[in-house]
């Protein structure tokens, strides 16, 4: 199967006040049309900014060194903002991590549905108000119809990331980009959203980046994982070789949290990730490593591939 998206060799950091700092690090990733790739590890890790540099959504005090994000064939590090306008939200979708804040209160649901559909489709009045309908009945709203004239304070957290996830299928969007989309939602709720992406997905083809640090559910939901550390892709392999087969240390070490939360033995990972300041180096794990080598306070391992599909950057696998 083809890629949809590719983000290759993607160095990113941030203009400080004395001076520049590194804070993504070579990242390269694929994604398959009609698959779910899951980004994985800590907060700070660069989860987030390494794909909100898809859409172009970083800070001002973000810059982009090198890299490029293929989009069907196409480099969006290319694109001015305004033909990125035509991407963002059409073709490529966001859900944030707060959908209490995601939606402007001042308006009704489906006044902010249809003006997306408008600027995206060019559609207005009734067919504009039926692709509306379908797209909150695809995420399961009830009495859609009517719904259209609810405002936000009126849905609950989970019924805001619904009509998020609706505004992104009105639109036919090909990708998806949930950014911990259950992170403000209790359990119940958390398990009927996933539900949904993972219906919206196989039924329409369309492909999910997950941001998350549960890897519970992605166990549930993805079908590759991508472990990042330190502005770093530590590992990455599909859902069935990350269970069971492991080879980073931090992936172990995350792994070991999830297994132990289900004994109800809660174990944590000694440390703390580093921030983008500080200068560690070798590999940025090896302060927090129980494998480390001399050579991994020194030098940063280059990928070894484990088996095709699966590679890790560790210098415990280097021949």
């Amino acid at each position: 199967m083809s890629n949809i998206l590719e983000i290759k060799n993607l160095n990113i950091g941030f203009k400080l006040s004395d001076g520049f700092c590194q804070a993504i690090y070579d990242v390269n990733l694929n994604l398959e049309k009609g698959e779910t790739l899951a980004i994985v590890g800590e907060s700070g890790c660069g989860k987030t900014i390494s794909t909100m540099s898809v859409l172009q959504l970083l800070p001002e005090t973000a810059q982009i060194k090198s890299g490029e994000i293929i989009y069907n064939g196409q480099n969006l590090l290319e694109l001015s903002q305004k033909q990125m306008q035509k991407i963002r939200g059409k073709k490529i979708a966001l859900i944030p991590q707060d959908p209490m804040t995601s939606l402007n209160p001042l308006y009704t649901i489906g006044n902010q549905l249809l003006e997306i559909i408008e600027l995206h489709q060019g559609l207005k009045g009734e067919e504009a108000k039926q692709i509306a309908i379908q797209a909150l009945q695809r995420v399961k709203i009830p009495d859609a119809k009517e719904k259209l004239k609810s405002y936000p304070h009126e849905f609950s957290g989970g019924m805001k990331q619904r009509v998020i996830i609706a505004m992104a299928l009105a639109c036919n969007a090909e990708i998806i980009i949930a950014d911990e989309p259950t992170t403000a939602l209790d359990v119940t709720v958390q398990a009927q959203i996933m539900d949904i992406l993972k219906e919206v997905k196989e039924k329409y083809g369309i492909s999910i980046i997950l941001i998350t640090h549960d890897l519970g559910i992605v166990a549930q939901n993805a079908d590759k994982i991508a472990v990042m550390y330190a502005g770093r892709v530590v590992e990455f392999a599909s859902v069935k070789e990350i269970f069971n087969n492991p080879k980073h240390p931090y992936t172990k070490a995350l792994l070991d949290v999830i297994l132990d939360i289900h004994t109800k033995s809660v174990k944590t990972i000694e440390g703390q990730p580093p921030s983008i300041t500080d200068k560690i180096s070798g590999c940025p794990f090896h302060p927090r490593c129980k494998s480390c080598l001399d050579i991994c306070t020194k030098d940063f391992p280059d990928n070894v591939n484990i088996s095709e599909n699966h590679f890790v950057s560790c210098w415990l696998y280097k021949k």
